[in-house]
């Protein structure tokens, strides 16, 4: 599958003034309790051209009987898989992806929030720098109820331009920040579908390496940290698929000899978190030390307490 090229797609301020359209994509599954107040945060936008597609990936809480109400008012194009299956996150941003008709693409997690002003903040900034591919921006981290935790990004925070930054850290969200060229995507394709977790991360990965990236020092977005959310869930196979991940960047692009063995340490080191929290100790130890003979140096500064690993 690819992204599929629509000929209506505005490529910049036509004659009667309209703005390049962006589409907003949100992946659903079971988020009943959220849904309403994640859609809500993109209608609100302050934008004039936002399509806002939301994917329902087979919910059976109640989520899919909100969103139709959303679309029978017209607010909405609501999608879902064949027979109302569910086929993970990646294959709903495929289906959303294969949809859109904006020039720049955003996607929501269906738990987060945009605050007012995103979507123009950073489709102002891609209409005035065509050789920046993807914007994003500083956000929040907050509880179920909406309550702050902590920032995301400070001001003063400087974009590297170095896909080595990307793949070894994943140092800001493909959801819920990032706006992002519709010619982009049509670079670097779609998502992979066999990752259930971690695909975000792969595609970013993919991107850094075909365009330029720019901070903007605004608070845009969001991001809902509560028991059930995709990031505490699921984590065995999110570091699993970061291995093929890593093996996949370092077929396809010349990464530096370093990151892919600080890439790999890290992965091992999480690893090694998930096998102690299932209680296989002895294989935790062994990812354990595999982190520390990959990158000596960063495994002291975690032990030590000097550095938080990513």
């Amino acid at each position: 599958m690819e992204l599929t090229e629509h000929a209506d797609v505005e490529k910049s301020l036509d004659a009667g003034g309209l703005a390049p359209m962006v589409s907003v994509l949100i992946p659903a599954f079971n988020r009943a309790a959220y849904i309403k107040e994640t859609v809500e945060s993109v209608l609100s936008q302050n934008y004039e051209s936002i399509e806002l597609i939301v994917i329902d990936d087979g919910s059976t809480d109640g989520t899919h009987e909100i969103l139709t109400r959303y679309a029978e008012d017209g607010k909405i194009t609501l999608l879902t898989h064949p027979g109302c299956d569910n086929r993970g996150q990646a294959a709903s941003l495929n289906l959303g992806l294969q949809s859109a008709h904006g020039e720049y693409l955003a996607i929501l997690d269906s738990d987060d929030l945009f605050l007012p002003g995103k979507i123009e903040a950073q489709a102002d900034y891609l209409s005035q720098h065509p050789d920046v591919g993807l914007v994003y921006g500083m956000g929040e981290g907050v509880d179920g109820e909406g309550h702050w935790l902590y920032d995301i990004h400070s001001p003063d925070h400087i974009e590297p331009n170095d896909p080595n930054a990307v793949l070894l850290d994943c140092y800001f969200l493909l959801p819920q920040n990032a706006l992002v060229r519709r010619s982009v995507y049509e670079q670097v394709g779609l998502f992979e579908e066999c990752f259930r977790a971690a695909q975000d991360h792969d595609m970013l990965i993919r991107i850094a390496e075909k365009t330029r990236f720019a901070f903007i020092p605004k608070k845009l977005f969001q991001y809902r940290r509560h028991g059930d959310s995709i990031s505490n869930n699921g984590q065995r196979r999110r570091w699993t698929n970061g291995f093929e991940i890593l093996a996949r960047a370092k077929a396809r692009y010349p990464y530096r000899s370093a990151t892919i063995r600080k890439r790999r340490a890290l992965l091992n080191y999480r690893m090694s978190q998930v096998c102690w929290q299932e209680n296989k100790r002895v294989a935790a130890i062994g990812y354990l030390l595999k982190s520390g003979l990959l990158d000596p140096a960063r495994g002291l500064n975690v032990v030590t307490g000097r550095e938080r690993p990513d």
